[in-house]
């Protein structure tokens, strides 16, 4: 399949701490088929995502820094889980990240999944382009030119029908042979680091792979290894009339076919050293690290859509928009802390959180019954409490949670035993009756408490006349362990002490 694109919007900006990131464009996209699988001579695609709509936003070149395009992302994504109409969850929103630095070319990273991988991938990525343009001085004072890099592709299997190599013996034995190429005056670059973990001769495995189906390369630069002794090393020096100070070649083992495809986009490649660094869209690693994808398309890619007219935007649609536009994070902030009287951590909590539209819409609906902290405190601390313990969360839904909170707001609930009845309705699955749950944490009476602390008095009144100071916390602990959740920890405290002055004077 193809992808649709329509263009929605065009230039806005976001306010960062380092300046204004102009917004190039809001483009509403119709997704294409998937490619899941890629092997000798096939490609899977998936069509399970066809037609799923995708939003695409577009900044201006203005982001400064990796710590910057961390903080901007993070705020398009903060925008666009507020306004409640994207799908969340792991995977649902991606960058796709253009790097440059001076003397190279813009370069596409796609698909960067976490925020925290930002600066990573961005930091790897200005390694990789700086290091090509010190490959491409280096081949420069060299003397290297395009002429000393052809498309030479020799046999050398020969070479090898004696090897130790278990990797060499077992493809030979499968009926693949070994061809090669040589790199004139690339000694000692393939194995140049780029970034962690990813060499020259790395990126020149990526473009055979793409191109050739072939499952990546063998350079001298790395040999002796896999097996391969010196002798067959320099054999091959030999037979590609080669200088091993100074030269260097490159081996696949594969059919013919592929070893020409794979051979000649490795010669491709090294020719481009000498120019620096490619145009080319690469794919985000989950280390941080990228690799090549394919090279970047051409503006002839696009093309007016042939099946939808375009959409007129009217007076009226405009106003709906406006209508319907979710807060800022700013604007959104400031209403919790001054409408709401959250804390600014509980409120910072909230708006980053995918519960915040929970939050919003049981505050709306409980009204001035139960105050907004407590709703906030309940799905920022209670829930998350519980979720770090273990318990399956989930089958708490925004019905369980008003259910409960009605209740506190009614005083049949004391707001101590929301935690308790929340984790007994987790531990119970959800299988447990909510209203029998709620019966068995319903407030006690003051004259109950009262009655309850002055027994647990009288069991420890030796004990707590030989540990004075400690009689308050003694006494505290026994009863809470009974009325936990029942009623306000603080008229508990309080009932406590007076009850110990009057029966003990303590």
């Amino acid at each position: 399949g193809f992808q649709r694109t329509a263009i929605v919007a065009v230039g806005g900006y976001l306010i960062d701490e380092e300046g204004l990131i102009r917004i190039q464009t809001i483009c509403l996209e119709e997704d294409a088929a998937r490619k899941v699988d890629e092997g000798r001579g096939y490609v899977k695609y998936n069509l399970d995502r066809l037609g799923i709509p995708l939003i695409e936003i577009a900044t201006g070149p203005d982001i400064k820094n990796p710590e910057q395009a961390m903080r901007v992302a993070f705020k398009i994504g903060l925008l666009l889980r507020l306004s409640g109409k994207v799908k969340r969850g792991i995977g649902t929103i991606r960058q796709d990240l253009n790097i440059s630095v001076e003397g190279g070319v813009k370069t596409e990273v796609k698909g960067v999944g976490k925020l925290e991988l930002i600066p990573k991938v961005i930091e790897y990525e200005v390694s990789r382009q700086l290091k090509l343009l010190e490959i491409r001085e280096e081949l420069i004072k060299r003397g290297v030119c395009e002429n000393d890099l052809t498309y030479l592709i020799v046999d050398v299997t020969n070479v090898f029908s004696n090897t130790r190599s278990k990797l060499v013996s077992s493809s030979l034995s499968k009926g693949l042979k070994i061809y090669a190429t040589p790199l004139k005056g690339f000694g000692g670059l393939l194995k140049k680091e780029l970034m962690p973990g990813r060499r020259f001769g790395t990126e020149l495995s990526d473009y055979a792979k793409a191109w050739g189906g072939v499952g990546g390369i063998i350079h001298s630069d790395e040999l002796p290894s896999y097996g391969i002794s010196e002798e067959e090393r320099d054999a091959v020096f030999s037979l590609l009339s080669l200088d091993k100070e100074k030269d260097a070649y490159v081996l696949v083992i594969s059919d013919a076919d592929s070893a020409e495809r794979a051979l000649k986009a490795v010669v491709d490649r090294a020719r481009y050293a000498l120019v620096g660094i490619p145009k080319e869209t690469r794919a985000a690693n989950p280390d941080g690290t990228t690799k090549y994808m394919r090279p970047q398309p051409g503006a002839m890619r696009m093309y007016p859509e042939t099946d939808i007219k375009p959409i007129p935007v009217t007076q009226e649609l405009l106003e709906e928009a406006e209508r319907l536009k979710p807060p800022t994070p700013e604007e959104l902030l400031a209403r919790l802390i001054r409408d709401h009287k959250l804390t600014k951590t509980l409120a910072e909590q909230l708006i980053r959180d995918p519960l915040i539209h929970t939050y919003l819409n049981l505050v709306e609906e409980l009204g001035d019954k139960v105050q907004p902290h407590i709703i906030a405190t309940t799905l920022m601390i209670h829930l998350k409490s519980l979720k770090s313990e273990g318990l399956d969360v989930s089958i708490i839904d925004e019905q369980v949670l008003k259910t409960i909170l009605s209740k506190v707001s009614e005083n049949i609930l004391s707001k101590d035993a929301i935690p308790e009845v929340l984790r007994e309705y987790s531990l119970k699955r959800g299988e447990a009756s909510l209203e029998e749950l709620i019966k068995k944490y319903t407030g006690i009476r003051v004259s109950e408490l009262e009655k309850l602390v002055d027994e647990v008095i009288e069991d420890l009144k030796e004990t707590l006349l030989t540990k004075r100071e400690k009689a308050f916390n003694i006494v505290m602990g026994e009863v809470m362990k009974k009325v936990r959740g029942r009623i306000d920890g603080k008229i508990v405290a309080e009932t406590v002490k007076n009850r110990l002055r009057e029966a003990l004077g303590i």
